[in-house]
């Protein structure tokens, strides 16, 4: 076996070359005010550089520093590649890297802040290049982070065999030090739990060495007898500084995740580009209708339009009670979290004319309104895109008989829908923000196969009524985009939202864990092979047992899925059904898990973002204007000593971390920057009035 994989579908290998110590002794300060000599002031009167707020990175196509490269594009921080695969790639000279007098500024100029590396040796220890690297980062004080090596004396450790350890380090309970906590890992709370997710694979390998002069450890585990060796440290040494990080990983994995906030603040000395939130908004659909219900002998569900053989009615189906809605209310309380009920009025009313005039259920909900967020559900909850013709199974659009052209859902009916149902809100007393809605079955917007565009009607319906912001599937559609063919600064845009695998016709863990296994064992194994055909789906090795499989295995699965998204940076909010807070309100222990877990391993100073769908949209929306700012080089970002220069286009909202203290420059004073997470201020910012560019002050020293 070879120890220095991961064993997952995405690999790192560890790189054991050895380092050269011979190195430059000229050393340069370890921060970025590092000071260099101005011919014009003479060598008595040192000039701070000009620092790019750029990050090289050298990547190898190992799994590490793809990790790392996917955190700086999804947190919005500028980077540029060199590809050691590419035979056409540039030559790192010192050229590539920085430039004697800057034609802007007058200064020495760095063109990279921070490099990242696959290891510490990756050019060769004696190659020009290398030479140039270490010349660059000793003149500029430039970090650099060697994504995955070993320990050896070359990065600051001790072998292993020398007190130290290596191996598999699945369900490796590492922990944060007081250095890292006081420094660039301050948004952890202490404990990283290394995943181990299947006992029958190694899934991830490292080396832990005990520290030598000059490291300094930020993460470490326990060797035996007490001891501890190192895991990721700083390693300072002939007027560099390096990140040692001595075990492999891949983006997705959930100690990386943790951790990558960290590696990045650590490479940009805590001033760059970008930001990085962790978000959770969970949209609980179809409040105060009913949801049909899965059947366990027919492996269908009644009342939907694909299970053959009924008569286009839900059977027995499933809907919260007043009980339930107590619950609700009472577990946000003691949960401290927020969910948003996405509601059908129109749905309540039917139901209380069908239930001799009254609705518990509803009444406890208006009771309890202000507790919650609203989101328009549409009145009735119909299908808004083509009409269904039902006559097949799939259902297909219907079709003009002379014309052949496709029958839409009028722009009149989707806009009463929508209307109706802010109408019944309101004369509840609801607070609903009319410019965010959720369609039944985000209907109305293309549903491939059958329907590979959206409903020419929609987009008209939406301006009639003032929504921005209307719900997608990101199963479907993970990208935002504009509705229908408008594209002006008027066009809603849409808010995919992630499924959670808590299906929506289920009231019990039985059901659930019934259709799971229908969905996700092979044919062979009695289920519906959906699993076998589909390429991006993976069947279960054996059925789930109906009386645990649910809290023993999707549980803790789902709730894995979901917190891996909100530690991606990732807005997104999840989205789930009425159903599954009624009967045995199989959500809970799903959100109970989550939040358990992240909790655990995150400080106070890096809570949980709860945004409405209103926010999301607005956030997609600025990161993609950011990220087309960024890929037609309009941006320049650079800093001198304690000053940071951002210049964007015009319009264009620039994202920004700098550390506690910095100050917005005014025309007039200046201003508090941002607001603070995890132990940094961020914010998405323009240049004030009369102004060009965004200017920060740093704190001093």
């Amino acid at each position: 076996m070879d120890s220095g994989r991961i064993r997952t579908p995405r690999t790192a290998r560890a790189r054991r070359a050895p380092r050269s110590a011979r190195l430059a002794t000229l050393a340069a300060a370890g921060l970025l005010a590092t000071v260099v000599p101005s011919a014009q002031a003479g060598a008595a009167e040192p000039v701070a550089p000009r620092i790019d707020l750029t990050v090289l990175v050298v990547d190898d196509g190992g799994s590490a520093v793809e990790a790392i490269t996917a955190e700086l594009k999804g947190s919005g921080v500028p980077y540029r590649t060199l590809d050691l695969n590419d035979e056409a790639r540039p030559v790192l000279t010192a050229a590539f890297l920085s430039e004697a007098s800057d034609s802007a500024t007058g200064r020495p100029r760095a063109k990279y802040q921070g490099v990242v590396l696959p290891h510490e040796a990756v050019f060769g220890p004696d190659s020009a290049e290398q030479a140039a690297l270490v010349a660059y980062e000793k003149a500029f004080g430039i970090p650099q982070v060697d994504a995955y090596t070993w320990a050896h004396p070359g990065v600051g450790l001790d072998y292993t065999s020398d007190g130290g350890w290596s191996g598999v380090l699945d369900g490796t309970r590492a922990a944060v030090t007081p250095a890292g906590q006081a420094g660039p890992f301050r948004h952890l709370r202490g404990a990283v739990t290394f995943e181990d997710n299947d006992p029958a694979v190694s899934e991830s390998y490292g080396y832990a060495g005990r520290p030598r002069a000059g490291y300094t450890s930020y993460l470490d585990m326990p060797v035996g007898d007490g001891a501890r060796a190192s895991l990721i440290g700083e390693y300072a040494h002939d007027g560099r500084r390096e990140l040692v990080v001595s075990f492999a990983y891949n983006r997705y994995q959930r100690q990386f995740r943790a951790l990558a906030r960290g590696i990045v603040e650590w490479l940009t000395q805590g001033v760059h580009l970008g930001q990085d939130r962790n978000y959770l908004s969970v949209h609980v659909d179809d409040v105060l209708a009913p949801d049909a219900r899965w059947d366990t002998a027919r492996n269908c569900t009644p009342g939907d339009l694909d299970c053959a053989g009924d008569e286009g009615e839900p059977e027995n189906p499933v809907r919260m009670t007043a009980a339930d809605a107590r619950y609700a209310a009472a577990w946000q309380k003691s949960s401290g979290f927020l969910l948003d009920m996405v509601y059908n009025g129109g749905q309540g009313e039917q139901w209380k004319t069908e239930h001799g005039g009254t609705d518990p259920l509803a009444a406890q909900l208006i009771a309890d309104r202000a507790q919650y967020r609203w989101v328009n559900h549409t009145y009735t909850h119909p299908f808004l895109g083509c009409v269904q013709d039902a006559s097949t199974v799939p259902w297909r659009c219907a079709t003009d008989p002379v014309t052949g052209a496709t029958k839409w859902t009028s722009r009149s009916e989707i806009s009463a829908q929508i209307r109706d149902n802010l109408n019944w809100a309101y004369g509840k007393g609801i607070a609903v923000d009319r410019t965010e809605l959720v369609t039944g079955e985000h209907s109305g917007l293309k549903t491939l196969p059958q329907q590979p565009v959206d409903n020419p009607n929609l987009a008209g319906a939406l301006a009639d009524n003032g929504v921005k912001w209307t719900a997608s599937d990101n199963s479907r559609e993970p990208q935002q985009r504009s509705v229908g063919t408008g594209t002006g600064s008027g066009a809603a845009q849409t808010v995919p939202r992630h499924p959670m695998n808590v299906y929506y016709n289920v009231g019990t863990a039985a059901e659930m864990t019934d259709e799971y296994n229908w969905i996700y064992t092979s044919r062979a194994d009695g289920g519906s092979g959906i699993c076998e055909s589909n390429p991006a789906s993976t069947c279960l090795p054996a059925p789930l047992d109906p009386a645990t499989g649910y809290a023993d295995h999707i549980v803790p699965q789902e709730a894995r899925t979901a917190l891996a998204h909100v530690m991606g940076n990732d807005p997104r909010p999840h989205y789930v059904h009425q159903s599954n807070l009624a009967e045995e309100r199989i959500l809970y222990p799903v959100l109970d898990r989550i939040l358990a877990d992240y909790r655990e391993l995150f400080a106070a100073n890096t809570p949980l973002v709860n945004p409405r769908q209103k926010d999301v949209g607005t956030e997609l929306d600025r990161r993609a204007a950011w990220d087309r700012a960024l890929a037609a080089g309009q941006v320049t970002a650079y800093r001198v000593g304690g000053t940071v220069t951002v210049k964007a286009p015009s319009g264009v909202s620039v994202p920004v971390t700098a550390p506690e203290g910095t100050r917005k420059q005014l025309l007039l004073g200046t201003t508090a920057f941002g607001t603070p997470y995890a132990g940094a201020r961020s914010a998405w910012t323009a240049p004030e009035p009369l102004q060009t560019a965004v200017t920060l002050k740093l704190p001093t020293a």
